[in-house]
């Protein structure tokens, strides 16, 4: 009897200052296959969850990028970077100090729905059939297209000025960076984001997740025969 050819989906709390490339390299080395891809980047800076797949299961990739994402974070105010988060470094744009909580609530509206964003310059986005990232490192300028996308929720959770805490749920696509530098424009104070966590993928939750070093480890404590 012939056995079906091994096929996983994992599901990653992906650690702060990985790229989600390291995550799939952790997990091809544990598990001695080269078949190992993931469905969605996060940039180094974010955390949460990152769907990784293994074997026939790459072949799902597809479907599970294009669902909604989750995520929770914090942008502040009054400042900005070149990368519109920590990767860079931060300047001062305007003080945010007058700038009320109805304010920040009516930017995210303006946010909210249907909307034409920018990518961000440091993105993995190919222009010409180069990543951008890559042209941005080398102080070469790329036109960025608006690309359509959809914000169904940006919600303020909190607002401790010059910090704006928030929960976006959006489509495949989407750069929460973007959102902030566009917040930060609404508001004439600029903004950056200064932490990212994605909380789910679909109907996958962040809670699912396992920890990198404890998957790994479970990982290499299997047989291999049957990989």
């Amino acid at each position: 009897m012939q056995e079906e050819p091994y096929g996983e989906v994992f599901l990653i709390n992906k650690p702060y200052e990985w790229t989600s490339f390291d995550v799939v390299k952790k997990v091809r080395n544990a598990l001695k296959i080269k078949k190992v891809g993931h469905a969605g980047t996060l940039d180094p800076l974010a955390t949460g969850l990152l769907i990784i797949c293994a074997g026939k299961k790459t072949k799902s990739i597809d479907t599970y990028m294009a669902q909604e994402k989750e995520y929770t974070g914090t942008f502040v105010l009054g400042k900005t970077t070149e990368s519109f988060d920590l990767e860079k470094e931060v300047v001062n744009v305007a003080d945010p100090s007058h700038i009320t909580l109805e304010e920040v609530k009516a930017a995210a509206a303006q946010l909210t729905g249907d909307i034409m964003q920018i990518p961000p310059m440091h993105s993995a986005i190919k222009v010409d059939g180069k990543r951008v990232y890559e042209s941005a490192r080398k102080g070469k300028e790329v036109k960025m297209e608006a690309r359509p996308v959809t914000v169904s929720l940006f919600e303020i959770t909190r607002f401790d000025n010059p910090e704006v805490h928030f929960k976006i749920v959006c489509s495949k696509g989407t750069y929460i960076r973007s959102l902030a530098r566009d917040l930060g424009e609404i508001l004439n104070v600029g903004a950056y984001m200064s932490a990212l966590t994605r909380t789910r993928i679909g109907e996958f939750k962040l809670e699912e997740a396992a920890e990198l070093n404890n998957l790994i480890a479970e990982i290499k404590a299997r047989p291999h025969e049957n990989l």
